[in-house]
């Protein structure tokens, strides 16, 4: 058996992201059954036992993941032109407090903030920014299984048919869909929960069968939901939270 690279499988394992491992071990923070390692680059066993320093442990638990409600007009990650990037939302004045929680915003918690995938700037709803590479790779990563859930209004007809292709046998730039959960909400509005997030993805689907998207709301991300947070607003995921 090979040798692999120990960043490599620290992400693999979901201790952290490959950039957190080197840091963690340029600070002397990682162990492999219980011996320190400090070269970057280092390469293990896969059957090896790998674990962290208590620092480590510490320095993760102060790691932010943050909840947005994104309106239509804004960028998940980098601003285009004449558009501002949904990050700039998340501020003081912004915050919402759910639940009576009161945890309070620090400017700390904007430091290596990035989008946790992406929402069209014409589409609205639930947008997570994280500064945990545990939970990037959760949400975002090639293994990633969390579903999407989002309320699509349209504009056209749609037959029996069409549905089931909606559900599955679309193909998007040559490749298959993964298969999905699309049905009627009410007469103008469907509901599609994802495993994958594809460039305007539905959008795309819509088009395909002859639809016109009209609006797109994401109101859900796994088990998190966006529930009562309001346009434009956003909130820490808490302790209890989990994708």
């Amino acid at each position: 058996m090979e040798k692999i690279r120990l960043s490599k499988l620290m992400a693999e394992q979901g201790l952290c992201s490959r950039r957190e491992a080197d840091n963690y071990i340029e600070r002397g923070w990682v162990f492999v059954d219980g011996k320190r390692i400090l070269e970057v680059g280092s390469k293990i066993f896969p059957e090896q036992k790998i674990t962290l320093h208590s620092a480590a442990r510490s320095q993760q638990s102060r790691l932010v993941t943050i909840l947005i409600n994104k309106p239509v007009g804004y960028v998940s990650g980098q601003p285009e032109s004449g558009y501002r990037p949904a990050i700039q939302l998340i501020k003081a004045e912004t915050q919402f407090h759910n639940k009576g929680i009161k945890k309070k915003f620090k400017a700390e918690h904007l430091k290596n903030l990035a989008p946790a995938g992406r929402l069209d700037i014409d589409s609205q709803g639930l947008l997570v920014f994280t500064q945990d590479g545990r939970t990037a790779r959760q949400l975002i990563g090639n293994e990633s299984f969390v579903d999407k859930e989002y309320l699509v209004r349209v504009r056209g007809r749609l037959s029996e048919e069409q549905l089931a292709l909606l559900n599955h046998g679309l193909r998007l730039d040559g490749r298959a869909l993964k298969p999905a959960q699309v049905n009627w909400q009410n007469k103008d509005q469907l509901r599609f929960v994802l495993q994958e997030g594809r460039k305007r993805q539905i959008r795309r689907m819509c088009e395909q069968v002859g639809l016109q998207v009209t609006g797109l709301k994401r109101v859900r991300i796994g088990n998190v939901r966006l529930g009562n947070l309001p346009e434009g607003r956003w909130r820490y995921l808490e302790t209890d939270e989990q994708f």
